[in-house]
């Protein structure tokens, strides 16, 4: 997260681009003229800019140089001729070629550099004649003079650090924008009029250039067995079309209609008549704009798991994201929407969505980078290291952490790629993958307990020796472990690399979840690898049993809860009283304790259980036993599995008491924050971190771990009770105003500062 310059608004660019749109048509053409329009909105005269021609109307500033049919070498002499520092603080250039030769060696090599990294020029099979080698030559040329590289995701971020060697520190992630006033919901069938669509039938349509890399082969494929039910629209133009349409007639596929290139004016109307967008890319995508196109119009979008594009459906909920190149994922998904199992967001979600995606916001970003790149701020670089990349408890506080922390480069590396990476991207947030083997980085605590696993360490000591050379290259000021195999490699790593080393750390080291040795050996480094040691609870610090004087600095620091969570509306669909639990299912958590208690408290009536959450590391058994277990004791028909949800203030919304019942003693127990600041009754466990948050029978309720008979008497309480429901529960709101994110950050900031105090 990048901090605030005082002086964006009087930094004056130049823009240096590729073609011009529409009379050059691709991405980059058209994401470079809607950014010029709206920095132009608060700069009178315009932003001054190069472009190759043709351009039929040009915005004030803009030069026109040449033409896309000239030589290359006249185009390219035109194009550095007209490249001038007068009245410029910064040169903006958004494709590598034509900005070369005037950045690198001409009028502009002294002006700060910023580059829009839109893809790998080098890599694009389409580019043209100059040879690969030469291409990587001048990209990275151009990359390396860059003071801020701009990339659309997080996924060409990862791409940029890993295929260019492009230091993090420097990478921004500006998310694209969307025209909200162009792009806008308009009614289905006046839409499908304009197309002669039938207003009866599905329509499905894709906006693509016809080429190899953007999938429309898979797309042709997944249609077999659905055209019955659809049409399939495909609009755009491209060297691919004649092959497409040649294997559309080989698949016997009649309700296909290739429309050619659409208008930019017409593109409204074309999202707002389908009944889905499909963008099925198989390759270098970085975000695509067609996505917020879309949903703009408030039509819901289907997209492969390529480059940015999970990043551009994140926070529309999961199953809008399939494997590329797998016809059959992608037929199955657009079956399952036809017929109801797995909707689609409604128009009004996705409009709300692409709201998010304003210019406003964009051009702020890019003032400020353009700020930092003239004037380079001297910010603290912190490194989060995690071994996990799924949506655990502590990477869901992680997420909400970092993009929260003021005057800090961040950037974080996990040990395996997965969703955490993509709801990071989403949040600006730059990440890069040093893969640890699976049977190391998914080994259980359990298997700790019985044997020594030598592969795993011969893993881990190879993975130290990476580390420690990543390290050296990346050259953070700080190494944040997030998880306690992050800490144990990453941190043995950071200190043969004499870099800081803050442990975070989440879990209890005692008996009830490691081995003895393991319990000795985590303690011992404890006391000499890091440099701080941040615990989520006090419990969690006490559990190290580090040394009353000497060292590392200590602190205890709760996990953040967001502001959403305080803004809790009731979403019963009646007048049944909901008590529920929301969690990773694991048997240490508690969900069969729960369970009993519910049928014991409640063996008849119409109070009903939800239960939220899922299996992630290895206990989906677990999970298939929970399900039996509900019917053997006869409440199946009252309790809903709800599976994994990512809107959890959404879920506390339809509960009115929340359960936290783990059978061990739990660290922290983010969740039980979180159902506090939605205003509910709690019960949890009376241990660890639980025990510290609430404070028993005043904005909360205590019970012993593990203890069925007490939980169910708790539970049938509140339900008899509900004048002490709502009086927990605003009390409960009120414990909680003490771990909003505002008032948390600060302490991580402090630990960083009284390191590089100690340094000194």
């Amino acid at each position: 997260m990048k901090g605030r310059a005082s002086d964006e608004a009087h930094v004056r660019p130049l823009l240096l681009g590729l073609g011009w749109s529409p009379d050059e048509p691709g991405g980059l053409n058209r994401y470079f003229r809607d950014l010029l329009v709206a920095l132009g909105a608060s700069q009178p005269g315009g932003v001054p800019a190069v472009v190759i021609g043709p351009a039929s109307d040009p915005l004030p500033g803009v030069v026109v140089v040449s033409d896309r049919d000239a030589p290359l070498s006249a185009r390219l002499r035109a194009f550095a001729r007209q490249v001038s520092p007068t009245g410029i603080d910064v040169v903006d250039a958004h494709f590598a070629l034509y900005a070369a030769a005037p950045v690198l060696a001409g009028s502009a090599r002294h002006v700060p550099l910023v580059v829009h990294f839109q893809g790998p020029w080098a890599l694009e099979a389409a580019a043209g004649r100059v040879s690969t080698m030469a291409r990587r030559t001048i990209e990275r040329a151009v990359y390396r003079r860059a003071r801020r590289i701009v990339t659309l995701s997080g996924a060409f971020g990862r791409l940029l650090t890993l295929e260019y060697g492009v230091e993090p520190w420097r990478v921004e992630i500006i998310r694209p924008a969307v025209d909200l006033e162009r792009y806008r919901p308009a009614r289905r069938v006046d839409a499908r009029t304009q197309f002669d669509l039938e207003p009866s039938r599905r329509v499905v349509l894709a906006v693509r250039r016809l080429i190899p890399r953007t999938g429309v082969d898979t797309l042709l494929d997944a249609w077999t067995g659905l055209e019955d039910d659809a049409t399939l629209v495909i609009a755009g133009d491209g060297p691919e079309r004649g092959a497409l349409v040649e294997r559309a007639r080989e698949l016997g596929l009649r309700n296909v209609r290739f429309l050619g290139s659409v208008p930019d004016d017409r593109l409204p109307a074309l999202y707002a008549a389908a009944d889905v967008c499909v963008v099925p890319s198989v390759a270098l995508e970085g975000f695509g704009l067609v996505v917020l196109e879309s949903l703009a119009c408030g039509t819901p979008v289907v997209v492969t798991d390529v480059g940015g594009l999970p990043e551009a459906v994140t926070g529309l909920g999961t199953g809008l994201v399939v494997p590329a190149r797998d016809a059959d994922a992608l037929r199955e998904r657009l079956a399952r929407a036809f017929d109801g199992r797995a909707p689609l967001p409604t128009p009004a979600a996705c409009r709300t969505h692409a709201e998010s995606f304003s210019w406003a916001d964009a051009v702020a970003r890019h003032r400020q980078v353009y700020a930092d790149a003239v004037t380079p701020p001297n910010r603290p670089r912190v490194l989060f290291v995690d071994h996990c990349a799924r949506m655990s408890g502590g990477e869901i506080a992680l997420l909400r952490t970092i993009p929260a922390l003021a005057d800090t480069d961040v950037h974080v590396m996990t040990f395996e790629d997965g969703p955490l990476l993509v709801e990071l991207g989403a949040a600006g947030i730059t990440t890069e993958i040093a893969a640890l083997p699976a049977r190391t980085r998914d080994l259980r605590r359990a298997e700790l307990t019985r044997r020594v696993p030598w592969r795993a360490v011969g893993d881990s000591v190879l993975h130290v020796g990476r580390l420690v050379r990543r390290f050296r290259q990346l050259r953070p000021n700080v190494v944040h472990t997030n998880s306690l195999k992050a800490s144990v490699i990453g941190g043995l790593a950071a200190r043969v690399a004499r870099v800081p080393c803050v442990w975070h750390v989440r879990d209890h080291i005692d008996g009830d979840a490691l081995s003895r040795p393991a319990v000795t050996f985590v303690r011992a480094l404890a006391r000499r690898v890091p440099s701080a040691v941040i615990a989520n609870s006090g419990s969690t610090l006490a559990s190290l049993q580090l040394p009353a004087a000497g060292g590392p600095l200590r602190a205890v620091i709760p996990d953040p809860v967001p502001d959403e969570f305080f803004m809790r509306t009731s979403a019963h669909d009646s007048d049944d009283l909901v008590i529920g639990m929301v969690g990773r299912i694991s048997p240490w958590k508690g969900q069969h304790v729960f369970l009993d208690a519910f049928a014991r408290a409640f063996p008849t009536g119409s109070v009903r259980a939800h239960v939220v959450g899922d299996a992630l590391f290895g206990e989906e058994d677990y999970r298939d036993a929970l399900h039996e277990q509900a019917v053997r004791l006869g409440i199946a028909d009252r309790v809903s599995f709800r599976g994994f949800r990512p809107d959890v203030p959404a879920e506390l919304a339809a509960l009115d008491v929340l359960v936290h019942a783990s059978v061990q003693t739990e660290p922290f127990g983010q969740v039980v924050v979180e159902g506090m600041a939605a205003g509910l009754a709690v019960v949890a466990s009376d241990a660890g971190g639980p025990a510290e948050i609430i404070s028993a029978d005043h904005d909360g309720v205590l019970v012993p771990p593990g203890d069925i008979d007490a939980l169910a008497t708790a539970l049938r309480a509140l339900v008899d009770d509900p004048d002490r429901r709502t009086e927990l529960g605003h009390r409960a709101r009120i414990t909680a105003g003490r771990y909003r994110t505002d008032a948390i950050l600060p302490r991580f900031t402090a630990v960083y500062a009284e390191i590089e105090a100690t340094r000194c």
